[in-house]
């Protein structure tokens, strides 16, 4: 079973949350006293092209190496949208 299909849908919607935590703190103007929105960029980033190459690998067939460069970049923004989550928990703004 292709992982594609998946990646692709959990892309989209982490990329999602982490444009939330992005825009959260610029509305509130709290984005300069913490370095969460820039982690979440990192995150945003990491997601899109994450997608960008789970989409490249179902329109592929056979394109495995699309597939495995997906799932990598998907588990760094994975890894940073946690750590954004984390900051932002720590921090007393939240």
């Amino acid at each position: 079973m292709e992982k594609s299909h998946h990646i692709l849908n959990a892309a989209g919607n982490l990329l999602g949350i982490s444009l939330l935590i992005i825009a959260g703190l610029h509305l509130t103007k709290n984005s300069g006293q913490t370095l969460a929105d820039e982690v979440a960029w990192v995150a945003a980033l990491s997601f899109c092209a994450s997608s960008i190459f789970s989409y490249l690998s179902i329109r592929n067939d056979g394109a495995e190496q699309c597939e495995r460069t997906a799932d990598k970049v998907f588990l760094v923004g994975l890894g940073a949208l946690l750590i954004a989550v984390a900051i932002l928990a720590a921090s007393n703004i939240a």
